[in-house]
C-alpha cells in the first residue's frame, strides 16, 4: 500500500493497475498527467485509438475476453461519442468504465467552444454514472465504479472527472493511500438460491416430458460450462445456447441442438417449439433468443435461473424463479436431482438429436460447396475445421453474427466466442482490444466488409501495436443483409437505382491492411482458405484475410421467421 501522499494522476494511473487494469483505451486529450505516470510508474499500456466508439469498443472486447473491467478514456468534446459506443456493453453486460472530461465549474452553461451537457447521455448506458469534482472524491467514486461494474449481472460504469481533460482532478492532492492489489473480476460475488427452490425446480425438471436448458450469457460469465454440461448430461436434456453462451458447450455435443431466436439455428428453434419446460439459465428472455416472444411460446412453463432477480418472470409468466450464480445454481440442481434415463426422456432426446441430423443434412451440400465467389456457409464450415483449438472467436453483428451463431460449431473445449450486441462495426475494435487482454491466445474476427468499413483505421492501431489478430473479412461488396428489406420496399423486387442503397465499391482489403502494415491476404478459392489461416496466426503480428464471398447469399430465412423452424420438422 503506497502511503506518501499523491497528486490525482498518479493516485488515478497506480490505483487502476491494483485494481487488475493491464491496458486502457482512449482518444486525446484526456488525463494526460495520468497517462504519463502509467508509463513512470506502472505496466499499464495506453493504446491510442483513432475514435470514441473504437476506444470502447476495445474496451469492450478486452472486458469480455477477460472478465475484468475494461477501461476506455476521452475528453469532454468526445464524451457524447463515448457514451454511444457504451450501448454495446450495455446491452452485452460487459464491466466497461468510461472515464470523461466535463465542463469547468465557472464555463459551464456559458457557450463555451465544443462544451455541452454531456453527462445524462451516460445514464441510459450504464449501471452507475458519477461526477468527480475534485481529487478528493476520486478513491471513494474509482472504487465505487470498479466494484458495480462487475456486481450482479455486469455493466458499464462512468466517471466524469472535472476539466475539460480532467486536469481539475488530476492536479490535486489525494490524502488516502493507493489499494493493495485486488483486481477485480466477474463473477464478483456468488449467491445462491434457497434448497426449497431448488427442490422445486427438480421436482419440474423431473415430471417434464420435452424439457430444454437455455444457456445465457451468465453461463459464462459465471464460469459454469462444466456444471451446465454436467445437468445436461445427467439428466439427459437437450440444450440450446445464446449467442453469448455458443462456446459453453461443444457444438458436436450429442445434447447441443445450436443457437435459438433471430440469429439462430433452425434446429434449435424447432426444438424449443416441442418443449413443455424451459430451464434458463443465466439467459434474458429478450426476443433475440425467443423470435419475439415466440420460440417457446409465452404460455410455456419456465424456470429461470438468473443472478439478476429483476429478469426472473419478466416475458414468460408461468416461472419459477432462482436468484442465483450460474455455476453455483446449477451445481447444485445436478445434486439434487437423480440421474433420468428413462425410455420417455431418451425418446425426446432422439427426437431432438433427429432434429440437429435433418438440420445438418439440409446444409451439408452448400456446406460443402467449391463455387466461386465463395458462399459463407462454406466459409463457415472451414472455420469450424480450421480454428485453433483455443482461439477466441469474434464476430460483428448482423449478417456476421448469423453466419458464426448458426453455421460454426466450436468443437474445442479451448475455443470461446465473443459477439457484438448489435453496433456493426463493433467488430474489429473489441478483436484488438480482446487480442490486448489476451495476448497469448489466438483471436480471430468474422466481419463482413460492411462491417470493417466503420472502424477500419484500427488495423493502423493494430499494426502500430502489433497486435496479432487476424481479421477475417466476409467481403461480399455490401450490405446485403437489406436485400430482404429493399425488395419489400421496392415492390417485390428490385429494379431502378437499388444499388445505391447497399452496394459498395469493389475494395481490396488485403491491399489495404498492406499500407498499413497489416498483412494482407485475399482468398476466392474455399480451398485456400486453410493456408491463409495458417499463414496469418504464424505472422504473429496482425493480418487479415479478405475473402471474396456471394453478393447475393443470405443466412437462412429460419433465422429470421418462426415458421421456417417447422421446414426443419417436416423435412
Amino acid at each position: 500500500m503506497t502511503t506518501t501522499k499523491l497528486n490525482g494522476a498518479d493516485y488515478l494511473a497506480r490505483t487502476l493497475e491494483a485494481y487488475g487494469v493491464t491496458a486502457v483505451f482512449f482518444v486525446p486529450t484526456i488525463l494526460s498527467r495520468a497517462l504519463y505516470e502509467m508509463e513512470a510508474h506502472t505496466g499499464i499500456s495506453r493504446v491510442l485509438t483513432h475514435g470514441e466508439k473504437a476506444a470502447v469498443y476495445m474496451a469492450d472486447g478486452y472486458a469480455r475476453a477477460s472478465g475484468r473491467p475494461g477501461v476506455c478514456m476521452a475528453q469532454t468534446v468526445g464524451a457524447a461519442n463515448l457514451a454511444a459506443g457504451l450501448r454495446d456493453p450495455y446491452l452485452g453486460c460487459s464491466p466497461v468504465l468510461a472515464l470523461t472530461g466535463g465542463p469547468y465549474n465557472w464555463s459551464r452553461g456559458r457557450n463555451y467552444y465544443q462544451e455541452i451537457e454531456d453527462f445524462p447521455l451516460f445514464k441510459p448506458v450504464t449501471k452507475f454514472s458519477a461526477q468527480v469534482t475534485d481529487s478528493g472524491r476520486l478513491p471513494d467514486l474509482l472504487a465505487q465504479a470498479f466494484a458495480i461494474s462487475v456486481a450482479g449481472q455486469p455493466g458499464p460504469t462512468h466517471l466524469e472527472v472535472f476539466g475539460h481533460s480532467g486536469e481539475d482532478v488530476e492536479d490535486g492532492d489525494v490524502d488516502v493511500p493507493v489499494p493493495d492489489a485486488q483486481p477485480f473480476v466477474v463473477p464478483a460475488y456468488r449467491t445462491r438460491a434457497p434448497n426449497e427452490s431448488i427442490a422445486a425446480a427438480v421436482r419440474l425438471l423431473a415430471t417434464a416430458s420435452r424439457p430444454v436448458i437455455v444457456a445465457g450469457g451468465g453461463v459464462r460469465a459465471s464460469g459454469a460450462s462444466a456444471e451446465l454440461r454436467a445437468l445436461a448430461e445427467r439428466l439427459n436434456i437437450p440444450v440450446a445456447t445464446s449467442l453469448n453462451a455458443k462456446d459453453q458447450l461443444p457444438g458436436d455435443h450429442p445434447l447441443n441442438v445450436g443457437v435459438p431466436g433471430v440469429y439462430a439455428r433452425a434446429s434449435a428453434n424447432q426444438v424449443l417449439l416441442e418443449a413443455d419446460l424451459v430451464l434458463y439459465v443465466g439467459s434474458k428472455t429478450g426476443n433475440q433468443v425467443t423470435l419475439n416472444w415466440q420460440i417457446p411460446p409465452v404460455s410455456t412453463k419456465v424456470i429461470q435461473l438468473d443472478i439478476d432477480a429483476s429478469e426472473l418472470g419478466r416475458h414468460y409468466p408461468d416461472t419459477l424463479g432462482l436468484v442465483t450464480d450460474a455455476k453455483l445454481g446449477l451445481a447444485d440442481l445436478a445434486a439434487a436431482a437423480e440421474p433420468d434415463g428413462s425410455e420417455h426422456r431418451l425418446v425426446w432426446l432422439r427426437r431432438a438429436q433427429d432434429i440437429v441430423r435433418r438440420w445438418r443434412a439440409q446444409y451439408a451440400e452448400v456446406m460443402a460447396s467449391d463455387a466461386e465467389p465463395i458462399r459463407p456457409e462454406r466459409l463457415a464450415a472451414e472455420f469450424t475445421r480450421h480454428l485453433p483449438d483455443d482461439a477466441l472467436l469474434v464476430t460483428d453483428t448482423g449478417h456476421s453474427g448469423m453466419w458464426t451463431g448458426g453455421m460454426v460449431d466450436l468443437t474445442k473445449p479451448g475455443q470461446g466466442f465473443i459477439r457484438a450486441a448489435g453496433s456493426l462495426g463493433w467488430g474489429l475494435p473489441a478483436t484488438l482490444g480482446a487480442q490486448v487482454a489476451e495476448p497469448g491466445r489466438p483471436v480471430v474476427l468474422w466481419t463482413g466488409d460492411g462491417g470493417l468499413w466503420y472502424h477500419i483505421g484500427e488495423l493502423e492501431t493494430a499494426a502500430r501495436w502489433k497486435i496479432p489478430a487476424v481479421t477475417v473479412v466476409n467481403n461480399n461488396r455490401s450490405l446485403n443483409q437489406e436485400i430482404n428489406v429493399y425488395s419489400r420496399a421496392y415492390g417485390g423486387s428490385l429494379h431502378g437505382r437499388h444499388g445505391e442503397l447497399w452496394h459498395f465499391r469493389d475494395t481490396d482489403f488485403a491491399a489495404v491492411a498492406e499500407s498499413m502494415g497489416v498483412l494482407g491476404l485475399t482468398v476466392t478459392k474455399a480451398s485456400d482458405f486453410e493456408s491463409a489461416l495458417e499463414k496469418a496466426l504464424a505472422s504473429k503480428g496482425p493480418a487479415l484475410i479478405n475473402v471474396v464471398t456471394e453478393i447475393e447469399a443470405l443466412a437462412p430465412r429460419s433465422t429470421t421467421e418462426r415458421a421456417a423452424a417447422s421446414e426443419i420438422a417436416a423435412s
